[in-house]
């Protein structure tokens, strides 16, 4: 992994999933390299209004085991 790459970052997304997506490519990890917590997900505004809130997450790279 890149040493200048934050090892944790809070992203949102229209969705978590896609969240989770962009803070892969940022990352440059795997959905097995990091931890995910999810700090809200989205919300829908009724027949399209306002009121729509995107999903935010918390992802963090896992610390390597340095005995492998």
């Amino acid at each position: 992994m890149d040493e200048n790459l934050p090892k944790s970052i809070e992203i949102e997304g229209s969705t978590v999933e896609d969240a989770i997506n962009k803070a892969l490519k940022l990352l440059k990890a795997t959905r097995d390299e990091v931890l995910i917590k999810i700090v809200c997900e989205e919300k829908k505004g009724l027949f399209g209004m306002e009121g729509e809130k995107p999903a935010k997450i918390i992802v963090s790279i896992k610390e390597k085991d340095k005995n492998t």
